[in-house]
C-alpha cells in the first residue's frame, strides 16, 4: 500500500462519467483494507459495509414461497454487478440454480474479469453465474425472454436520485407494471435504495399483493455515525 494509504487500481471514463476503483488501508484501523467505488470523484460503494446489498439477496429468497427452504432451481435475474456481494448473496443459497447479473458498464465487468475485485476469485469460479453487459432497466422495459423467481435492482442511489434519468419510468406504476410481466409465479421483486422512498413504495402497492419496507441500519465506521439503507419488497 502507497504511503497516501490508496492504491488506484483502474480509473476510465464511462457512460455516466469517470469511473475509478481503488484499494486503501484505513487510517482509523491499521491493517484493514478496503475496495471503494467513486464515480465521478463522489464515493459510490465499498467493501466495508455490504448488510443491505446482501440482506437484499438473502430477504427476496427467503420471501419466494414463504420459506428459505421450499423450492429450488431458482432463476435469478441481478441489476447491477457492483462489488458482487448481491449476486454473492444470492449464490450462497442452495435453492439457486442460476444468477445472471446485467452490469451496464462494461469497466465494471472487466474489473470482475481481471481480478481486481475482492470477490473475484469466488465469482469467477461459480459455474451458476452469468454476467452479461447492458442496461437491466431497459430489459425490464421491454417484453420477457425469460422469467424469473427473483429480481435484485441495486444500481440507482435510490428511486429519486438515479445516476441516469432513463430508469425514472422504471419506479413508476406503469414502469412496474411492465417489470412484473418478468416475474415468474409468486416471483419476489426487490429494490435496493440508500433513502425511504414513499412514492415508490406506493407505486409498488399499485401493482403487487404484498410490499414489504425495511430499512438496514448499521454503524458506519468511515464517517463515524449510523446509516440506514432501505430495502423494497414486492410480491405477488
Amino acid at each position: 500500500m502507497s504511503k497516501s494509504n490508496i492504491e488506484i487500481l483502474a480509473c476510465e471514463p464511462s457512460p455516466l462519467g469517470l469511473l475509478c476503483l481503488r484499494r486503501r488501508e484505513l487510517l482509523s484501523q491499521p491493517g484493514t483494507i478496503v475496495t471503494e467505488v467513486t464515480l465521478n470523484h463522489e464515493f459510490l460503494m465499498s467493501s466495508l459495509y455490504t448488510d443491505s446489498e446482501r440482506a437484499l439477496a438473502r430477504t427476496a429468497l427467503q420471501m419466494h414461497s414463504g420459506d428459505e427452504h421450499s423450492g429450488d432451481g431458482l432463476r435469478v435475474l441481478v441489476g447491477g454487478l457492483g462489488l458482487g456481494y448481491t449476486a454473492r448473496e444470492a449464490l450462497l443459497s442452495g435453492r439457486v440454480a442460476r444468477v445472471e447479473v446485467v452490469e451496464l458498464l462494461p469497466q465494471v465487468i472487466d474489473w470482475l474479469a481481471r481480478g481486481l475485485v475482492p470477490l473475484s476469485s469466488e465469482l469467477r469460479g461459480e459455474r451458476r453465474l452469468v454476467v452479461t453487459q447492458g442496461d437491466v432497466y431497459r430489459r425490464l422495459a421491454g417484453p420477457p425472454d425469460d422469467l424469473f423467481d427473483v429480481i435484485l435492482i441495486d444500481v440507482d442511489h435510490s428511486p429519486e436520485e438515479r445516476l441516469a434519468e432513463e430508469s425514472a419510468r422504471f419506479y413508476t406504476t406503469p414502469g412496474l407494471q411492465v417489470a412484473r410481466r418478468h416475474l415468474a409465479a409468486d416471483g419476489v421483486l426487490a429494490v435496493w435504495s440508500y433513502a425511504e422512498s414513499s412514492p415508490f413504495a406506493d407505486a409498488l402497492r399499485e401493482v403487487f399483493e404484498q410490499v414489504r419496507v425495511e430499512p438496514i441500519t448499521y454503524d458506519n465506521r468511515l464517517i463515524d455515525q449510523q446509516q440506514t439503507d432501505w430495502l423494497f419488497f414486492a410480491r405477488g
